[in-house]
């Protein structure tokens, strides 16, 4: 996960980020200019927030092709995703989803190795590739009068991958330094999107070290690496995505030209990614020797994608986490003071609310002083939960959550020059195989009733579908001389 790939999860995940200021008067501030933005943006009249042309079809080799006019700047952005993310990797191959995510830049059949990088800087374009739960994607934002030449790019590299064993050494020495630097070598490396899955699912498709096993990536051999991607880099398990300044017809006739002839596979089963309904409260604890301060992160397990719950939670979260003007900001901030902030979401550091498939936590964290204790810190979020679950939510509180998701759909769809809107659209084809649910999601959220939402306070968001993980700064007391104290001890 390259730096830019955290630039581009940080545009997507626009719907669920907090802001996290620190003084007082800053936060009056805010506060007071969120409320007149919410007030004046309530009585404007919206019936239908945005409308995102959609052109879906499938090739004959089952490629999922989005195409979506916007010519408001002349740029295009063309996005693959793959239907393999760390969550659906074989058993035996941990860390295979994330190290291809490296070797679909060591070059293809045409493309030398690192040409295909060059090849958009000298066209004055940007490009990444990330590992998510449920998809590997690659895109880039190019002229859109180069929009042939990186069809026929991205073509080639979905034909066939230079695998070979210098590019296959080089990327697992890359990957497994990339772990040390983000994680091992790291405060609070890992904490909470690594560590938290691993603690709240039972399901090990949901739980396992998504950066993979450093023993299986040593492992892997050529074979192995060719016939991953001859199993999940074939066009009939992907979506490619066009957004930006394009001629629809134009684009499909190039898009039919350069993917067509690519051959499909025999996909492999998906894994079943259920989990079983939690029936008590979760508690760990996790000693980390570089982090200056302790840390609180909890996560409630989600409900099923697209159900009206579902878009429930997308309210909750704004209500709950999401701004300064958030409940719990309110109460952990500013009135208890155990915290300079309070950042959270669904999907939450690794996506938004749309871009997964399969089970998923609402999670929020922070770090605070030595002097609060950790069941200080659950009584104050169990009281502004609970108050949520003991009060309905009034008219007002409802048009305020609503006005924030309008916002925020409408800086996701724009967002990064056209990869936000290639990412919703992208993603609904591979998990719904219907891009145009995007004209949808306001509609949607609109359905909710301070009735769904008590209906779903108290079943996902019940202390017994709860885990907290918390940071002890230190050594582990029981680890062994030799051993690193990275690894994580259940509490109670």
């Amino acid at each position: 996960m390259k730096k830019l790939s955290l630039i581009a999860a940080g545009v997507l995940s626009v719907l669920l980020s907090g802001c996290g200021q620190d003084t007082r008067s800053q936060s009056e501030t805010s506060v007071d200019q969120t409320s007149k933005i919410v007030e004046a943006a309530s009585n404007v009249e919206m019936d239908v927030g945005y409308n995102v042309p959609v052109e879906y079809f499938t090739l004959d080799n089952g490629l999922k092709v989005v195409l979506s006019k916007d010519d408001t700047a002349p740029v295009v952005t063309v996005a693959v995703y793959y239907n393999i993310g760390f969550r659906n990797e074989p058993k035996d191959r941990t860390g295979f989803a994330h190290l291809f995510e490296h070797m679909m830049f060591q070059g293809s059949e045409n493309l030398g190795k690192m040409e295909f990088i060059k090849l958009v800087n000298d066209n004055g374009g940007v490009l990444n590739g990330s590992t998510r739960f449920d998809f590997t994607n690659y895109f880039e934002i190019i002229p859109a009068h180069k929009l042939e030449t990186f069809l026929w790019a991205e073509a080639d590299r979905m034909k066939g991958l230079a695998i070979t064993q210098e590019n296959l050494t080089n990327q697992q020495g890359v990957v497994k330094n990339e772990v040390k630097v983000n994680v091992l070598n790291r405060p609070y490396g890992g904490f909470p999107w690594l560590d938290m899955p691993q603690y709240a699912f039972n399901n090990w498709y949901n739980a396992h070290n998504f950066y993979g096993d450093l023993a299986d990536l040593d492992a892997a051999n050529l074979e192995d690496v060719d016939a991953f991607f001859n199993m999940y880099y074939a066009p009939n398990n992907a979506v490619l995505a066009v957004v930006g300044d394009i001629d629809v017809a134009q684009a499909k006739q190039l898009v039919e030209k350069y993917f067509a002839a690519i051959p499909s596979t025999e996909l492999a089963p998906q894994p079943d990614l259920t989990e079983l309904r939690q029936e008590k409260e979760k508690v760990f604890n996790k000693f980390d020797k570089l982090a200056p301060k302790p840390a609180y992160a909890f996560a409630y397990k989600m409900p099923p994608r697209n159900t009206p719950e579902y878009y429930a939670m997308g309210i909750i979260d704004q209500i709950l986490v999401q701004g300064e003007d958030s409940l719990l900001y309110q109460e952990l901030v500013k009135n208890q003071q155990i915290t300079g902030s309070v950042n959270g979401g669904i999907n939450y550091l690794l996506g938004n609310m749309f871009n997964y498939n399969g089970p998923m936590l609402w999670m929020s964290s922070f770090t605070h002083d030595d002097t609060v204790s950790r069941d200080t810190i659950t009584a104050a979020i169990d009281k502004v939960v609970n108050k949520l679950q003991e009060t309905p939510l009034s008219e007002e509180e409802m048009e305020r959550a609503i006005v924030k998701i309008r916002s925020s759909l409408f800086d996701a769809v724009d967002g990064f020059y056209g990869f936000g809107r290639a990412d919703l659209l992208a993603s609904f084809a591979l998990f719904d195989n219907a891009p145009s649910k995007i004209n949808e999601l306001e509609a949607n959220f609109k359905k909710v009733t301070p009735e769904i939402i008590a209906k779903t306070v108290k079943e996902y968001l019940r202390p017994t579908n709860r885990t907290i993980l918390t940071v002890t700064p230190g050594e582990d007391p029981r680890a062994k001389p030799e051993t690193t104290t990275d690894a994580a001890e259940q509490g109670e």
